[in-house]
C-alpha cells in the first residue's frame, strides 16, 4: 500500500452493478445520457480534489488460493454481487465519502456503492500492535 495516497482518511467506493440487464434494455441514446452523468460526476470529483483515481474491473480474473496451489479462474461471487470498479476518494470523514456515494448517478439503475476505508495496516499487522506494515 502506498501511504502517501492511501490513509486513514481515504475511502474506497466499490461499484457492484446488481443489474447489468438495466443497460441491456436501454437505447444508445440512453446509455450515451447514463455514460455522460457518471463522466461528470467523476470529473466534479477529480476537479474539486475529492478522487485520487477510479478505474472499471474487468469482470474476469483470478483467483490465487493456497488450496493445492491452484490458481483458478474467478471471481466466484454472484454477478450481482461482483466489484465493477473503485473510486480512491481523499476525503476527511466517512459522512463525507458517504454522502458523496448517494449521488452516484447509476444508483437510480440498480447499482450499489459500497463504502469503505482505507486501512494504514492490514489486520495481521495490527494484531502484532503495529502502525506501519514494516517493523
Amino acid at each position: 500500500m502506498d501511504t502517501a495516497t492511501a490513509t486513514s482518511s481515504s475511502y474506497m467506493l466499490l461499484f457492484r452493478d446488481s443489474s447489468p440487464e438495466t443497460y441491456a434494455a436501454m437505447s444508445p441514446a440512453q446509455l450515451e445520457q447514463c455514460l455522460d452523468k457518471w463522466n461528470g460526476w467523476f470529473e466534479g470529483l477529480l476537479s474539486a480534489g475529492k478522487v485520487a483515481h477510479g478505474h472499471p474491473l474487468h469482470p474476469a480474473g483470478r483467483v490465487v488460493t493456497a488450496r493445492d496451489g491452484k490458481v483458478l479462474d474467478g471471481p466466484f461471487s454472484e454477478a450481482k454481487e461482483a466489484i465493477g470498479g473503485y473510486f480512491l476518494l481523499l476525503v476527511d470523514t466517512l459522512e463525507e465519502a458517504t454522502a458523496i456515494a448517494k449521488r452516484c448517478p447509476n444508483l437510480e439503475h440498480g447499482m450499489i456503492v459500497e463504502v469503505r476505508p482505507v486501512a494504514a495496516v492490514c489486520h495481521l499487522a495490527s494484531s502484532l500492535g503495529r502502525e506501519t506494515m514494516k517493523g
